[in-house]
């Protein structure tokens, strides 16, 4: 990781301007690498001389010029740099040989193996998914490549609901509720009876007794109702999986919560938390009768009482378990730190469920869990992690981490083409299960297929639902975690812009031009990026700030001749040619992004932030076409072309890499 090696260089180096001083080493400031937007200015620049002044109570050049020296005399990253100098008050300016850095090899931070169970989806097992479960499964598959690629052993699971209200209240329905009308899907059918039986709660309140029976029986586990109740699960969590693998998504193991109650997890978990001075049973209030997990702070009072000093029930008066006991005792497992472990079957080809009969499989003890969940489960998941602390697991739960998330809503123009009523003009309308209102995945797909379909001439590159699908879901990543998105179906299916499709574009642009070098007869081939609507080609063209005449005169470069073309060999393309030495604006800005990669990737994978790998692919691919349409790479002195074929296949590559980490195809044409 290039960053990193150059600031352990610095770090290195002010350990011996210490050392030459004669002044103690206590414990010196982080070293912090920008990288100035000038190149002017140096590919990488550090303020550490400005830093140390007070410490070695010297002016910073006077400091700048000792590390720089000492950097200098260690050899400069064996040739790594090909020139350092400082500039007022004290900045250190790094310039990269990019011909060496072309050649070498970089490595991330080891991860050692270490084990990582990543939860997402995780949706309710009562109806069909809309595109805010589909945020979450999303975001979690993109960690799961992240970690991947960074070196961590991933385990992937999906929590299964089958005890709690929401299948309560689907089954209610259909016991009681009579709908009419076709539906495809049962989980469309399990939709709309859902909405029906809140809607008959709302005119019947009495009849919410009925959700309780139900609770009961489905943990009791036996009897027709519960019969009935696994029946719908697992139905509609075969249509969940179904639709999220046209997405790429997967899962390594579904964990039933009937299996938590069924294996003894809870009871085991129980017993170790009544050995705590803060899990008691209330016999008083009205809470008396509930087993509580007491907050170790005092619980304020007034206006700053909020939900997160609340003490939190995990057993009601009536003793039905809340969602929170169970997810205590579901981590105690993942971190290995229960006497318990499920029984394993195949629930379809290459993904296992637990049960009660089955066999014994290596699931769980992980070194880390990561739970992706909107904020609004931010306080139980809080619960959980304090349960782990007075449970003496320190450690673990400092390795347990949320992964929150912002909720999708929609636009008033989409809420109103649902039948929403917008007359009180709000920004966002908020969906709801319970009302029935929201946007199904299998409908947002087959509304962006067909708008895709409808705009393409040429169909024989990638299937119009792979390109929605791929569009959707970098729709749902680029977005920082923490935003609420107004989903709007206009501009989700837009193609231009910093879109999944512009990225597959860009990739497919750039193989096309490595395969008119490699075999200048099949001059068709070029064409391949060609085949996407001329509105996309108009919009890439804008993005790349070309002027009219180079605009015009596109389609004519990327169809000339042979006659006008350096052709090299294949041999040529792959191996490492003798760069320029003076490089061109867009093949510097290029290489530099290109250089970016690894660290970006790690970033990510510590900070859990997919949205970053998005923010660097759409910088990435726009470098890219503004290089395209600046230097033209198949025409030219013959080391000239060499070297931007070069730079074409190593920025294929990098966007290929980071395509697959987005969950994205890479596409030989569009």
């Amino acid at each position: 990781m290039l960053s990193q090696l150059i600031k352990n260089s610095l770090e290195q180096s002010v350990r011996q301007v210490f050392t030459a001083l004669g002044a103690a080493v206590t414990e010196l400031p982080s070293v912090v690498l920008e990288q100035p937007a000038n190149p002017d200015f140096g590919d990488y620049s550090s303020n550490i001389a400005m830093q140390l002044a007070k410490v070695l109570h010297k002016a910073p050049m006077a400091i700048a010029e000792l590390i720089t020296t000492e950097i200098s005399q260690s050899g400069g990253l064996n040739g790594l740099f090909r020139k350092i100098d400082i500039a007022a008050p004290g900045f250190i300016n790094l310039y990269i040989d990019w011909q060496e850095w072309a050649g070498r090899s970089f490595e991330l931070p080891g991860a050692a193996g270490e084990k990582v169970i990543i939860e997402h989806t995780s949706v309710n097992p009562n109806k069909s998914m809309h595109i805010g479960h589909l945020r979450n499964s999303c975001i979690g598959d993109a960690l799961v490549r992240i970690l991947r690629k960074t070196g961590y052993s991933v385990e992937v699971h999906n929590y299964v609901d089958d005890l709690g209200n929401q299948l309560a209240d689907t089954v209610v329905g259909l016991l009681n509720v009579p709908l009419a009308g076709d539906h495809v899907r049962f989980g469309d059918y399990c939709w709309d009876i859902y909405a029906g039986v809140n809607k008959e709660y709302a005119l019947h309140p009495e009849s919410v007794h009925k959700r309780t029976d139900i609770l009961h029986a489905l943990e009791e586990g036996h009897g027709n109702t519960a019969w009935l109740g696994s029946l719908v699960a697992e139905r509609i969590v075969r249509e969940h999986v179904a639709e999220m693998k046209g997405f790429g998504i997967g899962y390594d193991l579904l964990v039933w919560e009937s299996s938590i109650l069924k294996e003894g997890f809870w009871a085991s978990a129980f017993a170790l938390l009544k050995q705590t001075e803060v899990f008691v049973q209330e016999t008083e209030g009205k809470l008396a009768g509930c087993w509580i997990l007491k907050q170790a702070a005092e619980e304020p009072s007034g206006a700053d009482a909020d939900e997160h000093h609340k003490d939190k029930v995990l057993v009601r008066s009536n003793g039905i378990l809340t969602y929170t006991a169970k997810d205590i005792a579901y981590h105690l497992w993942k971190f290995g730190l229960l006497d318990k472990d499920f029984s394993y079957s195949e629930f379809n080809a290459g993904l296992w469920t637990t049960g009660l009969s089955g066999e014994r499989l290596a699931f769980g003890s992980a070194d880390r869990v990561v739970n992706v969940i909107d904020y609004r489960q931010e306080y139980p998941q809080a619960m959980v992690k304090q349960a782990l602390e007075v449970l003496g697991y320190t450690e673990q739960a400092g390795k347990l981490h949320h992964v929150s998330y912002g909720v999708v809503s929609l636009s008033p123009a989409s809420a109103a083409e649902l039948g929403i009523d917008i007359s009180e003009g709000k920004a966002s309308y908020a969906m709801s299960g319970r009302q029935g209102i929201g946007i199904k995945v299998t409908e947002l797909v087959q509304l962006m297929e067909n708008t895709i379909d409808a705009t393409r001439s040429d169909k024989s590159g990638l299937p119009s639902r792979l390109i929605a699908t791929a569009a959707i879901r970098y729709y749902l990543l680029r977005f920082n975690l923490g935003t609420e998105i107004i989903f709007d179906f206009k501009q989700a299916t837009e193609i231009s812009g910093n879109t999944g499709v512009y990225l597959m574009y860009t990739y497919a642009r750039a193989g096309s031009v490595l395969s008119k070098a490699g075999a200048p007869a099949a001059e068709a081939e070029l064409n391949a990026e060609m085949t996407y609507p001329s509105a996309e080609k108009a919009n890439l063209n804008a993005e790349m700030t070309s002027s009219s005449a180079e605009i015009a005169n596109l389609n004519a470069e990327m169809t000339s001749s042979s006659a006008e073309i350096a052709n090299p060999s294949a041999e040529q393309t792959d191996a490492l040619p003798v760069f320029p030495a003076i490089l061109q604006k867009a093949e510097l800005a290029l290489l530099r992004h290109l250089s970016n990669w690894q660290d970006t990737l790690y970033s990510a994978s510590v900070q859990l932030t997919p949205n970053t790998i998005c923010n660097y692919a759409h910088t990435l691919a726009s470098l890219f076409n503004n290089f395209y349409s600046a230097c033209p790479i198949l025409k030219g002195e013959i080391e000239s072309v060499a070297f931007r074929l070069w730079l074409t296949l190593r920025f294929r590559d990098t966007l290929g890499e980071v395509l697959e980490v987005l969950g994205l195809p890479q596409p030989e044409r569009m």
